[in-house]
């Protein structure tokens, strides 16, 4: 029933997405025309259609693997945002990929050092 369409590609050029475009005199005239119509000048449907990626990925965020895996996350996220807050880890002190690594080991270090600190003070 739709006039014409028109498709369309995302800006990654990955989920394409079809758009109908209709006659608005048909709605005029359709018993469904109250939750639809909204008396402008046509109507458009837009669908997009997932690419395989996409597909994939939301299959595996419905898994039982992905979901356990994501109640643990929040300890992670904690964790390296303690990082990035408390030890300077949210921006390089030197240049180079070696005085980035031994910034990244000493800091983690210390993190390290204050978990069993603190591990050792409970018993």
């Amino acid at each position: 029933m739709s006039t014409h369409k028109q498709s369309q590609r995302s800006p990654n050029g990955r989920s394409p997405k079809t758009t109908y475009i209709f006659d608005t005199e048909k709605c005029r005239v359709c018993p469904l025309r109250d939750p639809c119509f909204r008396g402008t000048r046509y109507k458009t449907y837009s669908v997009r259609f997932d690419s395989d990626d996409r597909t994939e990925q939301r299959q595996f965020e419905e898994s039982e693997y992905f979901r356990a895996r994501a109640k643990a996350r929040y300890k992670i996220e904690a964790k390296n945002s303690e990082l990035k807050q408390a030890h300077g880890y949210k921006t390089a002190l030197a240049a180079g990929l070696e005085s980035m690594q031994l910034q990244g080991a000493m800091a983690i270090f210390a993190v390290n050092i204050k978990r069993i600190l603190k591990l050792t003070e409970i018993n």
